[in-house]
């Protein structure tokens, strides 16, 4: 089999002593809440009151902490960190909707799908230009004649028409396809990315210490002399050790490809993760919508929100995973129909190889 292996510790060589010094201290500060998560399982009354109380004040100050830490990595671009307060709500109820054990697999697409318009805007709202282009849409009036309507969106063509999107399969293939939406939407010219496909998944056999991110290149698509000189974008829902992505990138520059930029976009990233990879690839920008403080001994973020591609995607059997054109026909026909242009491409990069 023709695959790439990055192991955890040559991971964990890319922090340096202050990233593990504030790590430690971000593991006894969950501690204490893990404390309280014991105690407010069975407590009432007063007793939970207190608890609570105790919960909010460790939430607040990992906050803080993640937020000084973020603010000394400048392609760290956490969402309630970057933009002002009032809008810091609507991104902190998203959040908690995706988090919640209640919410169903197609709420969760729909929140997927909010978060990462969200996220849109906050890497490409800084580069709105004082050019604008026109947008001059028909609408269904047409009495005493047919109407249309201008409207004046930002010329970010420059920013987005470069771009291909970096699909790690799986959970991140609704994400990318959000993601080259939003660039088709916001482009002059309808600007459909192109896609690179990889297949790369972590042996969850293995604890957070041990663990190893496995590229199948026999079972990836994409041409790297495609990738040369673009802007590449990943879309993942988690981030949690930063170690898929950095097993992609790191293969694609090790076979001579030189990208314009590196984008990543994320709706929640472990603060381990995030600065794994904002260490281990010097063109990398990250951009989250919310950072989370640790990881436990399985590598899953916590507080976290579960596995993210599978709320996506549903369950497969482990004999028959499903391949990427079969998951696209399960997402069904409301999501075909409103991604059409990005199914087309996805479809023939598959089976032109």
């Amino acid at each position: 089999m023709n695959k790439i292996i990055l192991k955890a510790s040559d991971l964990d060589g890319y922090l340096n002593e202050t990233d593990r010094r504030l790590l430690e201290g971000m593991d006894t500060l969950y501690g204490k809440a893990m404390q309280s998560f014991k105690v407010l399982t069975g407590s009432l009354g007063d007793a939970q009151r207190k608890h609570t109380e105790e919960l909010i004040s460790v939430y607040n100050e990992m906050g803080a902490r993640m937020q000084e830490i973020c603010s000394a990595e400048p392609r760290i671009r956490v969402y309630s960190f970057k933009t002002p307060a009032e809008n810091h709500g609507e991104a902190s109820r998203l959040i908690a909707k995706l988090r919640d054990v209640n919410t169903q697999r197609n709420e969760f697409v729909y929140y997927t799908q909010r978060a990462y318009e969200l996220l849109f805007n906050l890497a490409f709202g800084g580069v709105y230009s004082a050019n604008k282009n026109y947008l001059i849409v028909r609408t269904p009036v047409t009495n005493p004649v047919q109407n249309f309507a201008v409207h004046k969106i930002p010329n970010i063509d420059e920013a987005i028409e470069n771009s291909v999107m970096c699909v790690m399969l799986r959970g991140a293939l609704l994400p990318s396809m959000i993601m080259s939406k939003e660039i088709e939407e916001f482009s002059s010219h309808a600007y459909v990315t192109p896609f690179a496909l990889f297949k790369i998944k972590r042996d969850d056999r293995r604890d957070e210490q041990t663990m190893e991110y496995i590229l199948d290149l026999d079972r990836s698509y994409f041409k790297p002399e495609q990738l040369d000189g673009k802007d590449l974008i990943f879309a993942d829902p988690m981030n949690a050790t930063g170690g898929s992505l950095v097993t992609v990138i790191k293969y694609i520059l090790d076979q001579g490809v030189k990208p314009r930029s590196i984008k990543f976009f994320t709706i929640i990233s472990a603060l381990k993760g995030a600065l794994r990879v904002a260490r281990a690839i010097e063109n990398m920008e990250v951009y989250t919508l919310w950072m989370d403080p640790v990881l436990n001994e399985l590598a899953y973020i916590m507080p976290g929100l579960g596995d993210a591609g599978d709320r996506i995607n549903g369950l497969d059997m482990e004999s028959t995973p499903r391949d990427m054109i079969q998951l696209i026909a399960d997402y069904g026909s409301n999501i075909a129909n409103l991604y059409r242009s990005q199914i087309r491409v996805i479809e023939d990069t598959v089976l032109r190889r």
